[in-house]
C-alpha cells in the first residue's frame, strides 16, 4: 500500500487569452471547478496505475470537502482517514491558465488543520505502508512528525518539496527520495544543482519538465530523458511524476527504470485538461513506452 499524507484542494480554474497585468481586469473564456491538491493528485496518480492507496488529509465540512472525498472514493482510494475540520473551509487553488502555462494561488484552509495527532491516530496504517508520499501543503510540524513515524517504522518516504519555502533541510537525512523541480532545488539548496546531486546520491531526483529528470547514482550523473509531446495543460504533471515514481519503486523497478516510467506518465498527463483528468492508466504508459499508440 502507498499512503499519501497531504493536501486536498478544489481547483478553481480560469482559462484566458492573456494573463492580467497589475490592476487590470480581463475576460476569461472558461471556468471549471476541478478536484486537486498536491496530495490528492499524487494519490490519484498512483491509484490509477493500480496501487492500493490511502489518503490522509483534512477537508472542511462543506460541499467542496464532500466532493473531494467522493472523487477519491471513485478512484478506489481509502478515505476513512481523511478528517473534517469543524471550522476551516476546504482548501482551494486558484489556477490561471494561458498559452500552455499556469499561475497558481493556493489558500490552504483545512489543509493547515492536519495535525500530528491525526497521524498518530493513523499510525498503524502508516507503519504497514510500502511507501509514504508527502508534500508541503500541510503544516511543517505535521510533515516532521510524519517523517519521524516513517523512520521509526522503516517505511520509505518520497517527499515532494512543494512549496519549497516550507522545506526543512534537516529532513534530508530521513527521507528516502526528494523530488524538487529545478526552481525548487535552487531555492532549497542555493547552489548549482550538479553540486547538490552529488551530495545526495540516489536520493535527490530533480525534475526538468519536458527535459526529463536528473539524479546522481553514486558514481555518475544520470539524465533520464523526457518524452516530447504537445502540452494542453501542465497542471499536475509533477504530481503525476511523483505518484508514478512511487508506484514503480514499490513494484520493484530500479531507480533508473522508475524515473523513466514517471517521465512517460508525466508526458501523458499534460495532454489533457486538469491535473487529475490527465493522469494516465498503466496501459497508456506501457503503450507509449512500446510505441504502440495510435
Amino acid at each position: 500500500m502507498i499512503t499519501v499524507i497531504g493536501s486536498l484542494n478544489m481547483d478553481l480554474v480560469v482559462q484566458m487569452n492573456a494573463f492580467p497585468k497589475q490592476g487590470e481586469t480581463i475576460l476569461g473564456h472558461a471556468f471549471q471547478t476541478v478536484p486537486g491538491g498536491k496530495g490528492a493528485n499524487q494519490a490519484v496518480a498512483a491509484a490509477r496505475l493500480g496501487s492500493e492507496v490511502a489518503m490522509i488529509g483534512c477537508v472542511g465540512k462543506d460541499s467542496f470537502g464532500e466532493t473531494l472525498r467522493a472523487v477519491l472514493q471513485q478512484e478506489h482510494i481509502l478515505t476513512d482517514v481523511i478528517v473534517s475540520s469543524p471550522s476551516a473551509p476546504t482548501g482551494i487553488a486558484n489556477i490561471l491558465v494561458y498559452n500552455q502555462d499556469n499561475r497558481i494561488v493556493v489558500v490552504p484552509g483545512a489543509n493547515y488543520e492536519l495535525a500530528p495527532a491525526h497521524l498518530e491516530a493513523s499510525k498503524d496504517l502508516i507503519q504497514k505502508s510500502q511507501m509514504v508520499i508527502i508534500q508541503l501543503e500541510i503544516p511543517k510540524e505535521t510533515t516532521s512528525y510524519a517523517i519521524r513515524l516513517c523512520k521509526e517504522a522503516g517505511v520509505p518516504v518520497l517527499l515532494n518539496p512543494a512549496p519549497a519555502a516550507n522545506f526543512d533541510v534537516q529532513w534530508m537525512e530521513d527521507v528516502t527520495y526528494l523530488t524538487p523541480n529545478e526552481t525548487e532545488c535552487a531555492e532549497i539548496f542555493n547552489e548549482p544543482f550538479e553540486q547538490t546531486l552529488e551530495k545526495y546520491p540516489n536520493k535527490l531526483i530533480i525534475t526538468l519538465g519536458s527535459e526529463g529528470a536528473r539524479y546522481y547514482d553514486g558514481s555518475y550523473p544520470i539524465h533520464v530523458p523526457g518524452y516530447m509531446t504537445t502540452a494542453v495543460d501542465t497542471t499536475g504533471a509533477g504530481d503525476t511524476f511523483n505518484g508514478a515514481l512511487a508506484y514503480a519503486l514499490v513494484e520493484g523497478q530500479s531507480l533508473d527504470e522508475a524515473v523513466y516510467f514517471a517521465n512517460i506518465a508525466a508526458s501523458l498527463s499534460v495532454e489533457k485538461f486538469s491535473a487529475q483528468g490527465g493522469m494516465p492508466t498503466l496501459g497508456a504508459i506501457y503503450a507509449r513506452m512500446a510505441g504502440l499508440e495510435e
